[in-house]
């Protein structure tokens, strides 16, 4: 291989370490890891503690029932050390570099988490109530043209996705969520990204994030794979605004669009990508952004989809799944949970090549036919 091919690899990692080194970056990840998981569970046992106060200040809510066996503490913390492992893995065999996440400053962290300690009683306000369309009865100016499905208050966060104030703070409430693990279940479509990339010069590759929100796959993508440049395209101009804030990178470019409506030409892009967008779609929406990746993918081109995992693909799941949308406004999550995505893509000429869980997510690739 020349040199100039080898610049069109994916990151360049460290094979055949000495052990020395191997062992100062595993235990960098670990250190890094393991104190995320402690940070967010320590936001999210605080957050019940505050909930159960709270509650007697509310109306009662309905009792949550879980429709299918429900994952143990222990079982679910396994399946996080297992995700670890797996981008830990990656690391090592070169298709990216150690992860950034946890990069605050103490001055960042303390101001996060003190705005997300002030929101837990508005959502669990929102919760007791039912209230989740202020964003909608609010509306003015740009988001009076947005789709009727969009202006919601989504998991009854405040301003739902129409605000500066939550884009900033959304990522942090889907840490405490997820105890952390949300970046390296992202991180997952990296791994079939950079396969794809061995074989062309990323240079001339066309690659669009659907529904990018902040940049949590456009920007670690950006920095895995250096000649790459790629477009995040978002419905919400406030959290496009955060994303560009938080951009390291000139080769990051952002555009206003639906992913039901897509601004690109027919046959016109390489690589597109989705990160936990599925269920938060009306099911007669989610046929329509299928049809229009299956529309822009040049023949031969790739479709990287993560999102939550659905019905029976890890049973012992299923129960937790159900409850979701319970806690939470999810209105389209239910409907998303028995979606034949597969059959879906493959009457579009998408087909599956691959499909793995990563803890509460599954990652897919779909390939447009030839």
């Amino acid at each position: 291989m020349s040199a100039a091919d080898d610049d069109f690899r994916p990151f360049s990692g460290s094979f055949g370490s000495p052990p020395l080194r191997s062992f100062a970056r595993r235990s960098r990840y670990v250190l890094r890891q393991g104190s995320r998981l402690a940070l967010y569970t320590l936001h999210s046992e605080a957050m019940r503690r505050m909930n159960r106060r709270l509650q007697k200040e509310l109306p009662e809510t309905p009792k949550v029932v879980p429709s299918g066996p429900m994952p143990g503490q222990r079982r679910m913390l396994a399946d996080i050390v297992k995700l670890f492992a797996e981008d830990l893995k990656a690391v090592e065999d070169g298709l990216y570099p150690m992860p950034s996440d946890g990069t605050m400053t103490p001055r960042e962290l303390l101001s996060t988490s003190r705005a997300f300690f002030r929101d837990v009683p508005n959502v669990a306000r929102r919760r007791a109530t039912g209230a989740h369309q202020e964003v909608n009865e609010q509306a003015e100016g740009f988001a009076d043209a947005l789709p009727r499905y969009y202006r919601q208050n989504f998991h009854f966060q405040t301003d739902g996705w129409l605000s500066q104030e939550s884009a900033r703070l959304y990522d942090f409430q889907v840490d405490v969520l997820f105890s952390g693990a949300t970046a390296a279940m992202r991180r997952r479509a990296l791994v079939p990204f950079a396969e794809i990339l061995r074989k062309k010069d990323q240079r001339k590759v066309a690659f669009v994030d659907l529904a990018c929100g902040t940049g949590g796959l456009l920007h670690p993508a950006l920095a895995a794979f250096p000649r790459l440049r790629g477009t995040g395209l978002d419905l919400s101009e406030p959290y496009l605004n955060v994303a560009r804030e938080r951009s390291r990178s000139k080769r990051a470019s952002y555009v206003t669009a639906m992913a039901e409506d897509l601004p690109f030409a027919d046959n016109s892009l390489d690589i597109v990508s989705c990160v936990f967008l599925f269920h938060e779609l009306p099911p007669k929406i989610r046929r329509q952004v299928i049809a229009e990746v299956a529309r822009v993918l040049k023949p031969g081109g790739s479709f990287l989809f993560v999102d939550s995992l659905q019905s029976g693909d890890v049973p012992v799941y299923d129960g937790l799944l159900s409850v979701f949308p319970q806690l939470f406004h999810e209105p389209y999550f239910t409907s998303y949970l028995d979606e034949d995505l597969t059959g879906l893509c493959a009457d579009s000429g998408l087909e599956q090549r691959r499909v793995t869980p990563a803890f509460v997510s599954r990652v897919a690739e779909f390939v447009k036919s030839s």
